[in-house]
């Protein structure tokens, strides 16, 4: 009962929990959704200032006027005609665009790699950073590639070839790059994140970080991240933890990240969460105490009861309260212990008085069973033979009157509960004589038994009783000639002795009830019944008899004796 209470409880204490549980992960997608759409409209923002830049540097690849200022300086050797065109392309960067407040500067590069840039704040790319400008804009072959910033340039490029397109020769003039100041981008965009302290963070398609705002975690590897595909999740970094919210760009291949520390979104439900489990863990330590103390109340009077059973089941009946003298409450627990007092002294009052009856069952019906041969039968029959006798002086008449004498001799014999099988077999066979004078050629009597069977000792009257039947409904029964064939066997505990027929057989349905033993004989009702019930008597529950009968078929009824050994030991206490 404690651990069934246990149980309950920890089902309800695990249903209340994952409710719980079940409401802070709904807590955290609506925080992620939140999240995600403040992550969303701030990469539509970004992006879109993005195209602008794109659209700009386009504008001035295909710009007329830049595209003859890089014809004009790719053809001519005079340094003055160079100084002056410069300008002039200067000049025109600046009118296109080179003044954005997003723009610091545009460099602009001949077939030369001579720079000629405009804007905000200028600066001479390194060879490095000039070289990776050439190849991601001649990987695109004119269109537009961005490359994210390096040690000595925070900015983000816009980058693509010029080429020359008005007589469709597409021939290189060189190359354009419009540096984004992605930092005044995102300020404008995240100046509200740094009061809630959270963190915005851009990567390339590199992994390579592109923007971290002033709060950013400057070294955080975001690969050990996406591969979550929810779009958030809750990581630990530097020993604090974060809601990590993220999401693809849809126009560049760059991921955009918020990272918000966990504590500022939480601290209210973690300490919700903390309450409820110290709440359910004292509660359940509590009525755990509590259950223990009443179950107690329970099972001890039940234990005492079932230690009580015990004794009674090792089949000592007399003394099953011995040492038990526990005073019982007057409770429901207190009332089994009286009751079963009281049952156990009307069991033992049962006993005593059905054995007694039982005994004198068994007596008046073994000695029913021997005095089956009605007496006036037999004295009248020996009167028949005697005058039979006399008038024609035949032999078998003589015979008939002496296995008849044969017979009634066994039968009042009350000496000996147990005789050999010897002994058995010739009261059969002159039993047998007697009916094959009344039968002649319709009753054939054959036997099969070994030598070493013939001492086995079995209770008195067994098997003629079997062969009387076999002859009352089986030979009278039939037109023909009925075979009767008795034949001893044996397996490693038994010794069976079968008395078969080949008359009409038994019916189904009858044969059950005989099995059962709920049937109404035809007869005196003593035979079949009484035969089993001695054997099981002297032997135990697993022998008696065994009935197998199919219609048309005859009858085989077995009788199941144990082996010699226990056969001598029942001898020996029937004797004394």
């Amino acid at each position: 009962m404690v651990i069934l209470t246990s149980l309950v409880l920890l089902a309800f204490s695990i249903g209340g929990l994952s409710i719980l549980q079940y409401a802070f992960h709904l807590y955290n997608k609506e925080i992620y959704r939140q999240s995600a759409q403040a992550l969303q409209v701030s990469t539509n923002s970004v992006e879109a200032e993005l195209k602008k830049m794109e659209r700009l540097s386009y504008q001035i690849s295909t710009d007329t006027y830049v595209q003859s200022y890089l014809q004009e300086l790719s053809s001519t050797d005079s340094n003055y005609d160079q100084f002056m065109i410069g300008n002039e392309l200067r000049k025109r960067l600046l009118h296109i665009g080179a003044l954005n407040k997003y723009v610091q500067s545009i460099q602009v590069y001949d077939v030369f790699n001579k720079e000629y840039s405009s804007g905000n704040f200028m600066m001479n790319l390194a060879e490095e950073r000039l070289q990776t400008m050439k190849d991601a804009a001649q990987e695109k072959e004119g269109g537009v590639n961005w490359i994210s910033p390096s040690e000595n340039d925070e900015t983000v490029m816009a980058v693509r070839d010029i080429r020359e397109y008005m007589d469709f020769s597409f021939e290189r003039l060189g190359t354009v790059g419009v540096r984004v100041d992605i930092h005044e981008i995102m300020n404008e965009l995240t100046n509200n994140l740094e009061e809630q302290e959270t963190n915005f963070l851009i990567f390339d398609q590199d992994q390579q970080q592109i923007f971290a705002n002033e709060n950013g975690l400057n070294t955080i590897n975001p690969t050990e991240y996406l591969a979550n595909q929810q779009g958030y999740q809750i990581i630990k970094y530097n020993g604090d933890r974060y809601f990590l919210t993220y999401s693809e760009a849809n126009h560049l291949d760059w991921t955009y990240m918020i990272l918000t520390p966990y504590n500022n979104l939480f601290a209210v439900i973690t300490k919700a969460r903390t309450a409820v489990f110290l709440t359910y863990f004292t509660l359940f330590l509590l009525m755990i105490f509590l259950g223990t103390k009443f179950t107690g109340t329970i099972v001890n009077p039940i234990e005492s009861l079932n230690k009580k059973m015990k004794k009674v089941q090792t089949g000592d009946l007399d003394y099953y309260d011995v040492g038990m003298e526990t005073q019982m409450s007057k409770d429901e627990a207190g009332q089994m212990h009286e009751n079963f007092k009281k049952m156990m002294n009307q069991i033992n009052f049962l006993i005593g008085e059905n054995y007694k009856k039982q005994l004198l069952i068994k007596e008046s019906e073994f000695k029913t069973l021997q005095a089956q041969v009605n007496p006036h039968f037999l004295y009248n029959t020996l009167e028949s033979i005697n005058w039979s006798a006399k008038i024609a002086g035949e032999k078998k008449i003589s015979q008939m009157a002496e296995s008849l004498g044969f017979v009634l001799r066994a039968s009042i014999n009350m000496k000996d509960m147990l005789i050999s099988l010897n002994e058995e077999i010739s009261i059969v066979d002159h039993y047998i004589t007697i009916q094959s004078y009344r039968f002649e050629e319709r009753l054939q009597f054959t036997k099969n038994i070994a030598d070493a069977h013939l001492t086995t000792l079995i209770p008195k009257f067994i098997i003629q009783p079997l062969v009387e039947n076999a002859i009352r409904y089986g030979l009278q029964e039939m037109i023909g000639v009925c075979k009767i064939h008795v034949s001893v066997s044996e397996t490693e505990e038994t010794v069976i002795i079968c008395v078969a027929d080949n008359g009409p057989g038994i019916e189904t349905e009858y044969l059950e009830k005989i099995i059962s033993g709920n049937y109404q004989p035809k007869g005196t009702g003593i035979g079949l019944r009484n035969i089993n019930e001695r054997i099981k008597l002297l032997f135990g529950e697993k022998y008696g008899l065994k009935i197998d009968s199919e219609i048309g078929k005859g009858t085989t009824v077995s009788i199941i004796l144990p082996k010699e050994e226990k056969n001598s030991y029942v001898q020996g206490v029937v004797s004394r």
